[in-house]
């Protein structure tokens, strides 16, 4: 049997996050679908908070993942932070032990949490002595750093450095990521390892209601964390115009979905402080599993105005329950959703809007994508595990 070792890195350090990220999600993911393909032989390291690296008890790092997965799931659970005296019993528990190290013949990690530090990787994988296979998730503060943090174009550098110098084998969550990758290696003259695509499984969302608005008007769904690439900016002045020029009692709901990220000043100021968009317009910073499923059904429609994306996860969650997309036209978008949803161009305003107000209006628009969506094939954990656990024992070989 392949012996491999997943790191958990990523999902120690969220200890504190009442809720996950994408990516904490895809962590998740696979320490569930690894266990199911590999059993025993699967082992769990991290690189702790404190700076130790090893194995992690696998009882405890099983426990730690129930806690989490019912963490995400509490409907009634705060949002933001857990206080630092309520995790720390946890930051104890999951303390690495050196025992085991250098045991496995293939380390996976699908989290960037460390790449950026490529002497501390490279120092790991020497002391596992074992194989390495990654998980890319996107280039989008390469290609586009303006959308990213202060410094975030030399940080993810440094990630995908890390990538092509130590992976024996790497996962893309689409083929747009894919060939970003490739692209940035040939521009800079890395060879990279055998790169293998797995779209990301669909998130399953619990049974609920549909959810209505309490004025009873139509609304419409933008989810995702609250940043300049995610073009929120456009939707809210389209919004504001719609305000300005259409009487109160026909100018649809926005409710926006995802905890504010940064480099969004314009967009907090329209959110704080607009007073056309208030009565049109809720912000909802963190949201249950069993809410979101409830707010995803009841919508008109998923607005996904994104510039750039690695893959666009909120779209296959909408149309999983059903629910129509609206989104930019982008090739990872179209790996998502397909022939499903209608595309648009992100800066053609006009188009964003007549097509808003016709899915608002439920004319013969929405209702011929909701006949598309019964075509649509939904990507699953299950048949993306699938192709990770082949990569890994080809590797291993």
């Amino acid at each position: 049997m392949t012996r491999v070792v997943l790191d958990l890195s990523r999902l120690i350090s969220r200890v504190r996050h009442v809720r996950p990220s994408g990516v904490d999600r895809v962590e998740m993911a696979y320490a569930r679908g690894l266990i199911e393909r590999f059993g025993d032989d699967l082992a769990f390291a991290a690189l702790h908070p404190a700076g130790l690296y090893g194995r992690l008890g696998r009882d405890r790092a099983l426990a730690y993942l129930d806690d989490l997965e019912r963490r995400w799931a509490d409907p009634e659970g705060p949002s933001g932070q857990k206080p630092l005296a309520a995790v720390l019993p946890w930051m104890a528990r999951l303390m690495p032990v050196r025992a085991g190290i250098g045991s496995s013949d293939v380390l996976v990690q699908v989290s960037p949490h460390h790449l950026h530090q490529t002497a501390k990787t490279r120092a790991i994988l020497t002391r596992e002595q074992a194989r390495f296979v990654c998980l890319v998730h996107d280039l989008i503060p390469i290609e586009y750093p303006e959308y990213a943090r202060p410094g975030g174009h030399a940080l993810h550098e440094a990630r995908m450095i890390s990538v092509a110098e130590l992976a024996d084998a790497v996962i893309v969550n689409s083929a747009a990521t894919g060939s970003s990758l490739a692209l940035w290696a040939k521009q800079r003259g890395h060879r990279l390892p055998p790169v293998h695509v797995a779209l990301l499984g669909t998130q399953r969302l619990p049974d609920a209601t549909p959810c209505t608005h309490r004025d009873g008007k139509p609304f419409f769904v933008c989810l995702g964390t609250i940043e300049p690439r995610k073009n929120h900016l456009m939707l809210l002045h389209l919004w504001r115009s719609m305000a300005e020029a259409m009487p109160a009692d026909t100018v649809p709901r926005l409710i926006v979905i995802g905890r504010r990220g940064w480099e969004n000043e314009q967009i907090v100021d329209l959110l704080d402080r607009c007073p056309a968009l208030s009565p049109f317009v809720d912000e909802v910073s963190s949201c249950g599993d069993a809410d979101l499923a409830a707010k995803l059904r009841g919508a008109r429609a998923l607005l996904m105005p994104s510039f750039a994306e690695g893959y666009g996860m909120p779209i296959a969650e909408a149309l999983a329950v059903g629910t129509p997309v609206i989104a930019s036209d982008l090739p990872a978008h179209r790996e998502a959703g397909g022939a499903a949803p209608d595309y648009l161009d992100p800066l053609d305003g006009p188009g964003w809007k007549r097509t808003i107000l016709d899915y608002a209006n439920n004319s013969g628009v929405r209702g011929a994508q909701l006949q598309r969506i019964s075509q649509w094939h939904q990507p699953d954990w299950s048949g993306h595990i699938d192709i990770a656990a082949s990569v890994i024992r080809s590797t291993a070989a």
